[in-house]
């Protein structure tokens, strides 16, 4: 099986309509327009699945045609890609002692660094310069 990316799609296509107009060109094993989450509203494009033979055919023959309006991008989808890297500690987060004690807590509290309001620098900032205005 080889599945199909199709882009510009009008926005009241359905999946069973984007079916229908593949099945023109072959035998369809599945179609899908994507909707937002949030929404429900199509995105403007989808997936069809269709064998390999028929998906090449399909990419030919429907590429441009022009369907409720709009020309359709139709081409061999693409395998999603997986990130790169081991996935380990990619940043953010906290950090821990060996002990699993976090190295961090309690510092929005403390009185080190700026978080502390007697730390934080006030008035005029001369960062070397000459103190004469």
């Amino acid at each position: 099986m080889q599945s199909i990316y199709v882009g510009n799609l009008s926005w009241g296509m359905s999946s069973e309509q984007l079916q229908e107009v593949f099945e023109k060109v072959g035998a369809v094993t599945s179609s899908r327009v994507i909707t937002d989450r949030e929404t429900g509203r199509s995105r403007g494009f989808g997936f069809v699945e269709m064998s390999v033979e028929d998906a090449n055919k399909a990419v030919s023959e429907l590429d441009g045609q022009e369907i409720e309006g709009r020309n359709l991008k139709v081409n061999l989808a693409e395998e999603k890609k997986k990130p790169a890297g081991g996935g380990y500690n990619r940043g953010g987060g906290a950090s821990y002692n060996r002990d699993g004690s976090n190295m961090n807590s309690g510092y929005e509290n403390s009185d080190s660094g700026y978080a502390s309001s007697e730390h934080k620098p006030r008035g005029k900032k001369n960062w070397g310069g000459s103190s004469n205005y």
